[in-house]
């Protein structure tokens, strides 16, 4: 089975409506309002609210493409994805969000546990995302996918040592592991995955045996855990292939350098398939302009957006029909985990739990 087709998502802009108040926000400027300028009283057929924790320069270039379109108005509040969330919870049905934006299906499903998101349905969305890749009641949509996968030091590690996540837990690689904290949503996500997919004794077995052969206490990044690879501190990292992009096309030169010392391993694929994870969208259960954010999931979902933002993001295409860019082909193709992403919400609480049973800090 070759590689998914995934791409794009929704960025990061300035926010918006005169009646947003109070978010610690970064704002830059754009076509779109800012939380401080935005008129009083604009007419909501006009405009779609945005809370978002993405922050891309494509992503700000697509919005204003959509609003050239339509006509419609984009305003944007960008925060980290807890805090966002915390907002619409805070703000309840006065809230003038209509569409919340965010990466990891664990957030998304944690949005539509408390009540913050609604159902969305059109034919277009039906077409542009995979039924694995949307919420099983229509009240997210992936936009972007993201492949946990392996990464190694190419001076160290053959390839052909790797296989599959369970294999990481063999004695051969005590003290090579590196990886996040137990706190770290796309962890956590992995994790559910495996309890959806091995059961939950197996998830466990696996936890353990990670935390047995980690090469230091878990800290830093995604990209932390590659640096370590390259300084020595272990062989093998866990990484999104997103952070992995960052790096080979970052500003920093010598991270460019980290990049380039190590070969990226897609695990699974003669078994269950790598596990991925999206950046998505669901329109909000107090929204006042449902019909505009809609329109807008269906914009950042169409073939003409997802080639942008597999370009520029180096994430995967949601929509099926559309090709990875050449950068993310370089990786080579790979199976994907199959199983609908809302079971990573459903197991997210199972997950924490475990990590605390077996020690994984």
């Amino acid at each position: 089975m070759k590689k998914r087709r995934f791409a794009g998502m929704l960025a990061v802009l300035t926010l918006a409506g005169a009646v947003l108040t109070g978010c610690s926000a970064t704002s830059s400027t754009t076509s779109v309002q800012t939380e401080s300028s935005s008129p009083q009283g604009e007419k909501t057929s006009q405009v779609v609210n945005i809370y978002s924790d993405r922050h891309y320069e494509t992503d700000k270039l697509l919005l204003e493409e959509f609003s050239k379109e339509t006509g419609i108005k984009v305003n944007v509040i960008e925060g980290k994805s807890d805090e966002l969330i915390e907002r619409l919870a805070r703000e309840g049905k006065d809230s003038q969000a209509d569409l919340l934006v965010t990466a990891d299906v664990g957030r998304l499903h944690r949005a539509k546990e408390q009540g913050l998101l609604q159902s969305a349905e059109s034919d277009t969305l039906s077409k542009n995302v995979p039924e694995n890749l949307k919420d099983k009641d229509n009240q997210w949509y992936g936009l972007t996918v993201r492949a946990r996968v392996l990464v190694y030091a190419k001076d160290r590690v053959d390839p052909s040592q790797l296989s599959t996540y369970e294999d990481l837990t063999d004695p051969k690689w005590n003290k090579k592991i590196l990886v996040r904290g137990s706190d770290s949503i796309y962890n956590q996500s992995l994790l559910a995955s495996f309890i959806a997919v091995n059961g939950e004794e197996r998830a466990i077995a696996w936890a353990k045996g990670i935390v047995n052969n980690m090469a230091r206490t878990p800290k830093g990044s995604d990209r932390d855990q590659a640096k370590a690879v390259v300084a020595g501190e272990g062989d093998v990292a866990i990484m999104n292939t997103y952070y992995y992009g960052l790096l080979l096309n970052s500003s920093d030169s010598e991270e460019v350098k980290v990049a380039k010392q190590l070969g990226v391993f897609f695990p699974n694929q003669s078994t269950t398939g790598t596990h991925i994870n999206v950046s998505g969208a669901g329109v909000t259960a107090s929204a006042k302009n449902k019909e505009n954010a809609i329109k807008l999931v269906e914009f950042l979902s169409s073939e003409k957006a997802q080639k942008q933002f597999s370009e520029a993001n180096y994430e995967y295409p949601a929509n099926p029909v559309v090709e990875p860019s050449d950068l993310l082909k370089s990786w080579g193709t790979f199976k994907p985990q199959t199983i609908n992403l809302t079971k990573l919400g459903e197991n997210n609480k199972n997950a924490v739990q475990i990590f605390s049973q077996v020690g994984w800090k």
